[in-house]
């Protein structure tokens, strides 16, 4: 089964009602998972303050656009906030899985689909869980990726291939690379989402994909997986 999670992170620009539009474009798009951060530059002063009200908020949003709700967790509080929501997958950032391994393991005991994206991890042939509950997301932690940094994708994304790594968190400008990634077989695409890549206000909208270009993804990268499995 492919999957689609859009990534909406900060680029809701510190406005919390663009939430709104940014989960319905997202479902619109045919996002599988709608995804924000918690914790990171989360304080009550940051641009990514999200409190138990905003949190309720989100997640009746989602609700009503039919599109689950999913979270990068940054810091134990976070964490132990998250839980009231019952959730049914949950992120683990790259920052986090090289500063917080302890907060990992936490995470991957609630024994819920957690995903584990790979950005700051360097050795992607030694990976540090094994647990049967994760995904990993092979990722590169630049923003945007270059060609150079893309040289290394998986040639091959298969549940059969050594890595283990079946899915791709893309920072690269443009859609093409996901497509690529669906091409040799992944199937997990993580792409951050935008109402105006023109946006300045954090360094995410760049390499974000529009609500067009994310419906072509879905629907190009959709067709790519099915003909895949039926043998092309």
């Amino acid at each position: 089964m492919m999957q689609f999670i859009s990534e909406i992170g900060l680029n809701y620009n510190n406005n919390f009602n663009l939430c709104y539009e940014l989960i319905k474009q997202s479902k619109l798009s045919g996002a599988d998972i709608v995804k924000f951060q918690l914790g990171w530059k989360g304080k009550q002063n940051e641009i990514n303050y999200l409190d138990y009200e905003r949190l309720s908020e989100l997640h009746n949003w989602a609700e009503y656009f039919e599109i689950p709700i999913m979270f990068s967790i940054f810091n134990e509080e976070s964490l132990n906030l998250i839980k009231e929501f019952k959730p049914k997958s949950i992120k683990i950032a790259s920052r986090t899985l090289i500063d917080d391994l302890k907060l990992c393991e936490k995470i991957l005991d609630l024994d819920i689909k957690t995903f584990i994206s790979l950005g700051m991890w360097e050795d992607k042939s030694n990976l540090p869980f094994q647990n049967k509950n994760l995904i990993y997301l092979w990722c590169k932690s630049t923003y945007p990726n270059s060609l150079n940094d893309l040289k290394k994708l998986p040639k091959d994304f298969s549940d059969n291939s050594s890595s283990k790594i079946v899915g791709f968190s893309d920072h690269s400008i443009g859609i093409e690379t996901a497509l690529i990634a669906i091409s040799r077989g992944a199937k997990v695409i993580e792409k951050h989402f935008t109402l105006d890549k023109s946006n300045t206000f954090v360094r995410d909208h760049t390499l974000s994909a529009t609500p067009e270009e994310y419906k072509l993804l879905v629907s190009l990268g959709r067709d790519i997986y099915k003909k895949i499995n039926n043998g092309v």
